[in-house]
Order: structure tokens, then sequence, then C-alpha cells
């Protein structure tokens, strides 16, 4: 949310009102089933691709299918011990140089 409203930002452009609606329930779909399932080794957790060049956007991403695919691989293979009831993904304008991480709801 935090991205949508930073006019030098590169969500600013945005005027869907539907997309980023629904990826905000999704953070909340995300917390509850985590939560439900706190005490199982199921894990539940949302993956950012990044902005990738797919039919959505009309290819004008810049990161490909394969990159996008990084973070869900990851999610998918986390340790027993690995986080749940998180945003994880590529960091979009990170400064720091780590490409991915933990995401900010």
């Amino acid at each position: 949310m935090q991205l949508m409203n930073d006019q030098d930002g590169p969500m600013w452009p945005m005027t869907s009102i539907t997309y980023p609606s629904s990826k905000t329930a999704l953070t909340m779909i995300t917390t509850m089933y985590a939560k439900e399932l706190w005490d199982t080794p199921i894990k539940v957790n949302a993956a950012n691709p990044g902005y990738c060049a797919t039919d959505l956007n009309h290819n004008t991403g810049f990161r490909t299918p394969e990159q996008g695919a990084e973070p869900i691989v990851h999610l998918a293979t986390l340790p027993a011990d690995g986080p749940t009831g998180q945003l994880w993904g590529y960091r979009w304008g990170a400064t720091d140089g780590i490409e991915y991480g933990r995401l900010p709801w």
C-alpha cells in the first residue's frame, strides 16, 4: 500500500482498483490460514514474483516468468521450521542489494 502512494514509485501509474484490492484480500486470507494452521506442519505464505512480462500486463514487465517463479519455488521448498504467514518475494526497488526477502504487508 505504501508503494501505491509513492508518487515517484513504480506503482503510482496503476489505475486499476480490482488488482490491488484483490492483493489486499489475499494478504488477509494468507494471514488467517497461517494462523489457523500455526500448530501444524503446513506453511501458508504469499509470493510476490515482481513485475513479470505476462499477458496480464501486455508483456511490459521487466522480469521474466522464470524469474517470477523463483520466490514460488523458494516457498514450496521451505524446511519444516520455515516461516508461515508472510509475504515473500522480489523486493522491487530495494536499495540494500538484497533482491529477495520478506516483504511488508
